[in-house]
């Protein structure tokens, strides 16, 4: 199906919606199987907000008529982020009207993510002020620089502006499920999302991974715009969680990935407290503050919710939840726990077990969770979007157990967080790596801005090195792709490893080629 077809149909959907329930509102048919009817806006709230942020809190309040008026023009700054492409195209397919900006895009840079964008009907401008004055009003994330043209020239010709977080909060507010954990929030949401899509409640989506039931519509992947409740990633990472009022969640674990556990437990709470029907939250230690009132799922004896009769297979698994088999075509501890994760919220929101099973018996999947790019003289090249210590030490295990060698390429994905992750990445990579094993670890990713380079890819090997793990700088990605050319041997597995740089598929795909 084309982009323009997929459109067609997402604006359908979203006019039967308005149409039944009257402009502003949504009708929620999934949870608890009732129909509840909320007004499409949220009250300002406090939030626990990075200091770099641009925008005030509650903005997207005070200028809902902007938002919800299709006629308005909308200009996201960093269209092509993961969370602002996805709002950018939610938008395109509810009707409106949109531009947008993005240094990559400046660059010559995500040319593929440029043209689907475009497809859709945004009008992409360069990140240098030119799409401010078309604007009705301008939309930008924490990560943007507060002194960038597009930002400048917004707040001199006195534009509104509103955060990210506070537009996807306005979207949100009606009725919603919410994903929120430090670890599987684009696959719980991807589960979730084709779980509803199954039982016939029309979903819609806002996420941070490209699921490829949606990019076989021929769209990026991380945005769907439906008659029915809104599916969506609840990030921690900004601070900007506690602004959401979802009509139902899940909060699936808590590790120490963007910020110290204890900050991000604060937000957690907050969240539960403002989360306005069920709430489903994991049986991990962390979360015990979360489980009073709460659906507990998980493998232990405390879980309402428990997997039983695990078989984790190469490629697939299975587990029991009460008399109900669940069977999925994906491997790995964690995706089982993901999997129960979504059949707990979705059971929790009124959908049976067996609805879930039926779903996820044929799961789709989302882009760089551990897709393989293919197999050549019987080794298996993966690419993967693993990249704090929790995601490695996961997808490491997965690769050790089908595999009797893993050659893994691993790019940090930025400063600050290689920087805040350090001891950790140390402890989890020297830890899950086999003597047989080889990592080669690339130089940091950066993508511009202003940052500190005070941490390096050269010295998180020098500190592996001591601790005896097998480790290499990969400066040169062609060297690299020889040197393993000339090491993989059958029962292999390669991995390339990393976030944020969108050429990860590629090095992936030019490894099988060379293999070949």
């Amino acid at each position: 199906m084309s982009a323009e077809s997929a459109t067609q149909i997402a604006r359908a959907g979203a006019k039967a919606c308005i149409s039944q329930n009257g402009a502003g509102s949504l009708c929620l048919r999934s949870c608890a199987g009732i129909d509840v009817t909320h007004e499409s806006k949220i009250q300002p709230t406090e939030a626990l907000i990075s200091s770099s942020s641009v925008i005030a809190a509650g903005a997207a309040s005070a200028h809902g008529a902007l938002v919800e008026d299709a006629h308005k023009v909308v200009h996201f700054v960093g269209a092509c982020g993961a969370g602002m492409s996805a709002l950018l195209q939610y938008r395109l397919l509810g009707g409106g009207r949109a531009t947008g900006s993005d240094r990559s895009f400046d660059r010559g840079e995500q040319q593929p993510a440029r043209e689907r964008l475009e497809a859709l009907g945004a009008r992409i401008h360069p990140q240098d002020g030119s799409g401010i004055p078309g604007a009705d009003l301008v939309v930008a994330s924490t990560a943007v620089e507060a002194d960038i043209a597009d930002l400048a020239r917004a707040r001199e010709m006195g534009k509104p502006l509103v955060a990210r977080a506070d537009l996807l909060a306005h979207h949100v507010a009606g009725p919603s499920l919410a994903v929120a954990g430090t670890s599987g929030k684009s696959t719980v949401t991807a589960m979730t999302f084709e779980i509803l899509r199954h039982s016939g409640r029309d979903p819609g989506l806002i996420a941070g991974g490209r699921l490829r039931a949606v990019t076989a519509l021929g769209l990026l992947g991380n945005a769907w715009r439906g008659s029915g409740p809104l599916v969506f990633e609840a990030d921690e990472s900004d601070g900007s969680l506690v602004r959401h009022q979802p009509e139902a969640a899940v909060v699936l674990n808590l590790q120490r990935d963007h910020m110290e556990p204890d900050k991000v437990l604060e937000q957690f709470r907050t969240f539960r407290a403002r989360t306005r029907g069920p709430f489903a939250v994991g049986d991990d230690p962390n979360l015990q503050d979360l489980r009073p009132g709460a659906v507990v799922f998980g493998f232990g004896p405390e879980a309402a919710v428990r997997a039983e009769s695990l078989d984790l297979r190469r490629d697939d698994l299975s587990f029991r939840i009460g008399r109900q088999a669940f069977r999925l075509p994906l491997p790995g501890l964690h995706n089982a726990r993901n999997a129960l994760a979504a059949a707990a919220l979705c059971h929790a929101c009124g959908v049976p077990f067996a609805t879930s099973a039926e779903a996820l018996s044929a799961y789709h999947g989302v882009l760089r969770r551990f897709d393989r790019a293919g197999t050549v003289r019987g080794v298996d090249v993966i690419d993967d979007f693993a990249h704090n210590p929790h995601k490695l030490r996961a997808v490491l295990a997965l690769a050790a157990s089908r595999s009797e060698r893993v050659l893994a390429y691993f790019q940090p994905h930025g400063y600050a967080p290689t920087r805040f992750q350090w001891n950790d990445l140390i402890a989890v990579l020297s830890g899950s790596l086999r003597p047989a094993d080889r990592l080669w670890i690339a130089p940091i990713y950066y993508s511009g801005g202003t940052v500190a380079k005070d941490v390096s890819s050269d010295g998180l090997v020098g500190e592996l090195r001591a601790r005896g793990a097998p480790v290499e700088l990969a400066p040169d990605r062609g060297r690299w792709i020889e040197e393993v050319r000339a090491r993989a041997a059958t029962g292999d597995t390669v991995l390339v490893l990393g976030a944020r740089d969108p050429t990860l598929p590629d090095l992936a795909r030019a490894v099988v080629v060379a293999l070949a």
